[in-house]
């Protein structure tokens, strides 16, 4: 339920009501009696958030630091299991050098 600003039109006298939307407005003034009020337009209020969920703790992601160290500890598992899969490639066999006579 809202509160509303009012202001009395004859002696300027302000105050705020809690009452429903749907409720009519008021129209005496509780200080001079006179059916001169007028509902102000209010500034309204700030969006409230209750319950959980709403906290930055609560979607926090992962630090950007766990995040390398894990991508470069995979990187590192499949570049050993790429090796250990490669079959031995064989040795060149030396040059040969141009004083050995054959």
């Amino acid at each position: 339920m809202p509160t509303y600003d009012y202001k009395c039109e004859g002696c300027d006298h302000r105050f705020e009501h809690f009452q429903t939307m749907s409720s009519d407005r008021l129209k005496t003034c509780p200080e001079c009696k006179e059916d001169t009020l007028r509902r102000l337009i209010g500034s309204g209020s700030a969006l409230i958030f209750k319950g959980s969920g709403f906290y930055a703790t609560d979607y926090k992601k992962p630090d950007l630091d766990a995040r390398v160290e894990r991508t470069k500890e995979a990187a590192k598992q499949v570049k050993e299991s790429a090796a250990a899969a490669k079959p031995a490639a064989a040795k060149p066999a030396p040059a040969k050098s141009a004083d050995s006579k054959e």
